[in-house]
């Protein structure tokens, strides 16, 4: 437990390592493990719909309001930008969706990427944020690092079909152009031996190892390469891109609320003083974005996908009536919590401001 202190730990070391640092490892184990249910040619069923899409991708956008709304100290601080961000959200979707469905679910598409990448950083920083004694080459080499393992796999998918998208066929451009693949995969691995060579040396001179940080580096190159260079499946890529991305930041948002809980109770409601003491303050915290996430989607399938019927039986009976004529309204709507979510992350992690 000596060696777990001296690492750069936000607040629960074995939180962390369970729901931030292995679960890119544990996705690839399962594939390991489990081949002939992750082939290439499985699609992403009801039952991996409900647990991938559902209960983490779509719940874990819904983690922001307890960082923001529902934080007196984070609502107060940032009021005029937190209800302004949704309106904008609303009139920018609703105005590119009336041009172009197909350019609004591109840009969504890219502003969704964008995200996914910064969260990688973000979380290499937080972790790094310790490192004040090392030469400034070494943060430069994990910056690059940590785009490399992120945008080479996306580079690739661009320059090859694949047999999944991000939200619907064709959101992502493609073009074909051998040679940028080859020097792009040339590049990606002179990146990746320099950071090695460079941690190498660190360890050799001395330096303490950064575990959490070098847990990021590889979980982002594990996720992000096999879930799209090496497997090309729909299932195994949506495994990877939301276990790997959905299920640490919702960690991180109880991590960093029930810090502040113990830090600073009165800082806090009591709504959330008494979820983040309770022992099934998790389970409260889950049920709460899994109920939000299931809303959510009942109203997405009711007026646009009517993929799933019959986990959203309410919705179409209740608002079967929900068609063509108002999807112009409803999915722009229906994105304001995502783009809300995506808007919100990049201010709203910033080390300087954290207590960590």
């Amino acid at each position: 437990m000596k060696q777990l202190i001296k690492q750069p730990w936000l607040h629960q070391p074995l939180t962390e390592i369970l729901f931030i640092l292995l679960p890119p490892i544990l996705c690839l184990l399962a594939i390991v493990l489990f081949p002939a249910v992750f082939a290439s040619n499985k699609p992403v069923d009801e039952q991996w719909w409900l647990i991938l899409v559902l209960l983490i991708d779509v719940a874990h956008v819904y983690s922001t309001l307890y960082h923001t709304y529902f934080n007196p100290v984070h609502l107060n601080g940032r009021k005029f930008l937190l209800w302004l961000i949704p309106m904008l959200a609303f009139v920018g979707a609703y105005s590119v969706y009336q041009y172009s469905p197909l350019l609004f679910w591109r840009l969504l598409a890219y502003t969704a990427l964008y995200h996914f990448i910064r969260q990688q950083y973000g979380f290499l920083r937080l972790y790094s944020r310790r490192e004040h004694h090392s030469p400034h080459w070494h943060r430069l080499v994990d910056n690059v690092t940590i785009y490399a393992a992120t945008l080479y796999p996306v580079l690739y998918w661009h320059l090859t079909e694949r047999n999944f998208n991000w939200f619907i066929q064709d959101d992502f451009l493609h073009w074909q152009q051998p040679w940028l693949k080859s020097a792009a995969f040339a590049l990606y691995i002179i990146i990746l031996s320099i950071y090695l060579v460079k941690e190498g040396l660190a360890s050799v001179q001395g330096g303490r190892i950064n575990i959490p940080k070098n847990m990021i580096i590889l979980g982002s190159v594990i996720s992000w390469y096999m879930g799209i260079v090496y497997f090309n499946g729909d299932l195994t890529f949506t495994l990877f891109n939301v276990v790997s991305h959905g299920i640490p930041y919702m960690a991180l948002i109880w991590i960093m609320g029930k810090k502040q809980q113990q830090q600073s109770p009165k800082s806090m409601n009591n709504f959330l003083q008494k979820m983040y003491r309770i022992p099934l303050g998790p389970l409260c915290f889950l049920v709460s974005l899994f109920l939000l996430a299931y809303i959510e989607e009942g109203l997405w399938d009711v007026s646009l996908w009517q993929e799933h019927t019959s986990t959203f039986s309410l919705f179409h009976k209740f608002l079967g009536t929900m068609q063509n004529a108002t999807v112009g309204i409803w999915v722009p709507l229906l994105t304001v919590p995502q783009l809300t979510h995506y808007i919100l992350d990049g201010f709203i992690w910033k080390v300087r401001k954290m207590n960590v």
